[in-house]
């Protein structure tokens, strides 16, 4: 199985890096209604998820599929134009590959974004929030199973999951540039139904700040590998029961459509801050 695994991702990163002239430095995960972003990247090589081995495909609106390899901001990045989840058939393992094909294309930190509904009371829809922590309520694990030493250790600590520097840097470089940004705590949840008014109180009452279907996969794994991690979530919508108005993903796309040019902005002015600081 080790070398099954090991096989599955040289395979995907061979398929991707033929094409590239130089190794990205980091890698960009867009979520729901987000993957506009990859159309500001210079000289791209795109390459479609069906074109790599053992990709999984996406399969949701919002989600283009491909990857889109190039410069933003001066940083060369690879950025999963659609990203996958468990709620579509996926396994765990399969969810994490597309994180270790990045980080063995060269790259050293993630950026994952993720459409999410608020929790939190004080927020409100199209607001940004921060990533400090998350909260697994998937019942699962991409590292689950065995583990081969040469993807990481088979306990990595979670203590950091996400960069603090990195936040701080995103909330200093969000206020320079005028966004308003909050800093809270992700639950994930398996999908693809939207969680009860019931199940929204549970998590407010856990410390949940926003809660969504995505995410925490990826974060693991990065850590596993020992990607530093910056993640931001798109307040699109109130989460059930916080507001007396049914939830739909449409409601989610035009969310995130609307706050699309700061979303814009914000990444692109943290890639910008990211290139002052060899060290960050």
């Amino acid at each position: 199985m080790s070398a099954e695994i090991m096989d599955q991702i040289d395979e995907a990163v061979k398929a991707v890096e033929k094409d590239l002239e130089e190794e990205p430095e980091f890698a960009l995960i867009l979520g729901s209604g987000l993957g506009v972003l990859a159309d500001e990247i210079e000289d791209p090589v795109v390459v479609s998820y069906e074109d790599i081995p053992n990709f999984p495909v996406s399969t949701v609106e919002g989600h283009a599929g491909q990857l889109v390899c190039g410069t933003l901001e001066g940083r060369q990045v690879v950025t999963m134009q659609g990203r996958f989840h468990y709620y579509e058939g996926y396994s765990m393992q399969e969810i994490a590959l597309p994180v270790r094909v990045m980080s063995e294309l060269g790259c050293e930190g993630l950026i994952v974004t993720n459409a999410a509904g608020g929790i939190n009371r004080d927020y409100d829809a199209g607001d940004f929030m921060v990533i400090s922590d998350h909260i697994n309520m998937t019942g699962d694990n991409p590292l689950r199973g065995e583990n081969p030493d040469e993807l990481g250790p088979r306990f990595p600590d979670m203590t950091q999951a996400y960069d603090s520097t990195w936040q701080d840097l995103a909330e200093d470089v969000a206020s320079e540039q005028g966004i308003k940004t909050r800093r809270g705590v992700y639950a994930g949840m398996v999908g693809p139904s939207y969680e009860t008014p019931a199940e929204i109180r549970m998590l407010e009452t856990m410390g949940a700040d926003a809660v969504g279907m995505s995410t925490v996969p990826e974060v693991i794994t990065a850590n596993h590998i020992g990607l530093r991690v910056l993640g931001i979530s798109c307040i699109t919508n109130m989460a059930a029961g916080i507001l007396p108005k049914p939830l739909s993903h449409e409601d989610v796309v035009e969310i995130a459509d609307q706050v699309r040019p700061d979303f814009i902005k914000l990444v692109r002015a943290i890639l910008q801050e990211f290139g002052k600081h060899e060290d960050v």
